[in-house]
């Protein structure tokens, strides 16, 4: 399907791609993955046409359409659901063709052409696109110009995926999505019928959208089957066996010149000497594989501490217009050592609660009780065009130790990943991976109670929000998070609110469970839909026992949703556990300081290793079981 040949391609004489070769087999799902700045959006750009390369060729399927999502968000007087249908231009030919068209061949060729690209059902297909992406049927009718920008990114994202290209390019989808839209198109990619090459660092989305992972570093890529979990697992036997092979190789190497220096002058050895010589020029180095360092997260901890809660809201309503709240009926506490994950569609009020805890939004009813020396760390994704693009990291940190001098303003800098090439660098020209750290710094840096966190991972690739979840786990204070990241949720926090219906509710399960919820609760959406199509006309008692009937079958799937739900949480505790292991493991000089602890890692290591290979396997049977008494269950009703 597509065809990477020997790419090359600079950007102001540095080298993005250096001969780099890939081959994506049609159909297959592929996550590209890497750090910052590798050159991902730079490929889907040159696959999809908009850049060219330098040498090298890029070659598709013979008629294949490819898409991409459009960089300006709509913003017209359109309806949502008129410029979805819209991004069809054959069909929207062809319909306006029909209306005008006289002789009778042409109109057959038109209606002939119209079935074939199923014309007809294309408003119902474009409207189950732009519903699972958050916008119900009010919404799909109002024009484009009502909706924010990552409200229209979205509608963008709906416009492509109702064409369905051949091969679908997506740069990060799910940056101006919730937790739902993320669910939605996890789904969709699933079983989406042509092949799709997408940029993402959202982990369980690699995990469970895609069927392959094409790894981009140093200017080179390699494909590897399977999602993100048994690509970071290959990759680490791939380095394990370059490593064992690159020792061997200098043995030998050692060797051979043992023997070069011994003989090379006696003349009875000298041939034997310098075919030695000539073996060793033809040994191939195995190049080593240097890990690429991803700078820590540090948030400072206050000393000075509060007695619980910290902050405790009663009868409160918030808002930005007192006749029209946002959010009422708000009786909620914080203790200083909570750690919170908001859930809920955009939209439903997560960003306004976020305010109203940080004390940046007054209540318009009800109290709000905190103390006014109560530290507050804000961080918010909006926040990276706030700041200034002439100022550099070292600019910003003038301000935040006015006192201090060159010499610490610089080492403060290099605790969060700005050395001395980075620190003078004009924040303009900053990746947003390190805009965002220069925001959690800046956020942090006066040792927070309370760290509010409105999705903070845009901006990070998949190594720097393992290096967040560690940051966050080390912060002795509280933390309220919002995030579409689910690896991040369960990894962070230990309590869930839900924010919706204009309120917010407590959730006693976890991350995993409230998934679950979610695609029943479309499933169920989904069902009763058709079902109100084809018996518009039943009565309302016949629709109750037909609810009453499906969450009996919800009842008796129950216990087996539970067993998955377990067995993947218990999964996820022990890959959590290798990462951990896996960082301290990457430390060199852990060897030579503790050997014996060492030692120990590297057995529990592998002892995790094993465990994980059964959990899976549980996982696996359990899901089995899940999906087979779910088939029943449809087929039985």
């Amino acid at each position: 399907m597509l065809h990477l040949n020997d790419l090359t391609y600079r950007i102001e004489g540095k080298p993005i791609f250096d001969r780099a070769t890939a081959g994506i087999p049609t159909g297959w799902k592929v996550g590209l993955v890497g750090r910052n700045g590798a050159g991902k959006t730079t490929l889907l750009r040159l696959v999809s046409g908009e850049l060219h390369l330098d040498d090298g060729s890029i070659t598709t399927s013979k008629h294949a359409r490819i898409g991409i999502v459009a960089q300006e968000a709509p913003g017209g007087p359109e309806s949502l659901i008129d410029w979805v249908l819209s991004a069809d231009k054959e069909r929207a030919s062809l319909l306006a063709e029909a209306e005008t068209a006289t002789d009778p061949h042409r109109i057959s060729e038109i209606h002939i052409r119209l079935d074939d690209i199923a014309a007809h059902s294309a408003p119902a297909r474009a409207a189950t696109i732009l519903s699972g992406l958050g916008f119900d049927e009010a919404a799909q009718a109002r024009p484009c110009s009502e909706f924010s920008g990552g409200w229209r990114m979205r509608v963008a994202l709906a416009a492509i995926l109702f064409l369905e290209p051949d091969l679908l390019l997506l740069d990060e989808p799910t940056n101006y999505l919730d937790l739902e839209g993320t669910l939605w198109l996890e789904s969709y990619l699933r079983a989406y019928p042509h092949t799709v090459l997408m940029v993402s660092h959202d982990r369980d989305l690699l995990n469970r959208g895609v069927t392959a992972i094409l790894h981009l570093e140093r200017g080179k890529l390699t494909l590897y089957s399977g999602g993100y979990d048994e690509f970071e697992e290959a990759r680490r036997e791939k380095q394990r066996l370059d490593s064992k092979l690159r020792r061997k190789q200098e043995d030998t190497r050692k060797h051979m010149q043992a023997f070069v220096d011994r003989f090379r002058y006696k003349a009875s050895k000298a041939k034997q000497a310098q075919s030695r010589l000539k073996a060793m020029e033809r040994l191939q180095p195995i190049a080593e594989a240097v890990a690429e360092r991803v700078a820590p997260f540090v948030f400072p901890s206050n000393e000075k501490q509060f007695g619980n809660p910290i902050i405790r809201i009663d009868d409160g309503e918030a808002g930005y217009d007192p006749d029209h709240p946002v959010l009422r009926g708000l009786n909620l506490r914080i203790d200083r050592d909570d750690r919170i994950g908001l859930l809920g569609q955009n939209g439903n009020g997560k960003s306004t609660l976020a305010k109203l805890i940080a004390g940046r939004l007054p209540p318009t009813a009800g109290r709000r009780f905190g103390s006014d020396k109560l530290a507050v760390g804000f961080f918010a994704q909006h926040q990276l065009d706030d700041l200034i693009a002439k100022r550099t990291p070292y600019d910003y940190m003038i301000d935040l130790l006015p006192d201090a001098t060159e010499a610490q303003r610089r080492a403060r800098l290099g605790v969060i990943g700005f050395g001395n090439d980075k620190a003078g660098t004009e924040t303009g020209k900053l990746s947003g991976g390190e805009k965002a750290r220069l925001l959690f710094a800046i956020a942090c840096f006066h040792a927070p109670h309370l760290m509010i966190l409105d999705e903070p991972t845009n901006h990070l690739d998949v190594d720097a929000r393992e290096a967040l979840i560690h940051g966050l786990n080390g912060f002795d204070g509280a933390v309220i998070l919002i995030s579409h990241d689910r690896h991040l949720i369960e990894a962070t926090v230990d309590r869930l609110w839900v924010v919706g219906g204009g309120t917010v509710t407590p959730y006693e399960g976890d991350i995993a469970e409230y998934r679950a919820s979610l695609i029943a609760d479309r499933e169920g959406r989904s069902r009763d839909k058709g079902r109100s199509v084809s018996d518009s006309l039943s009565s309302s008692a016949n629709r109750a026992g037909q609810r009453r009937a499906s969450a009996a079958r919800r009842g008796q799937l129950a216990p087996l949703k539970k067993a998955v739900d377990a067995a993947e949480k218990r999964v996820a505790q022990i890959q959590g556990r290798i990462a951990a292991l896996d960082l301290k493991l990457a430390d060199t000089t852990l060897y030579e300081r503790e050997p014996q602890l060492a030692l120990g890692l590297v057995r529990e290591r592998g002892d995790l290793a094993r465990t994980l290979a059964s959990a899976e396997a549980a996982w696996v049977a359990a899901s089995e079981a899940h999906e087979a008494a779910t088939e029943a269950a449809a087929a039985g009703g």
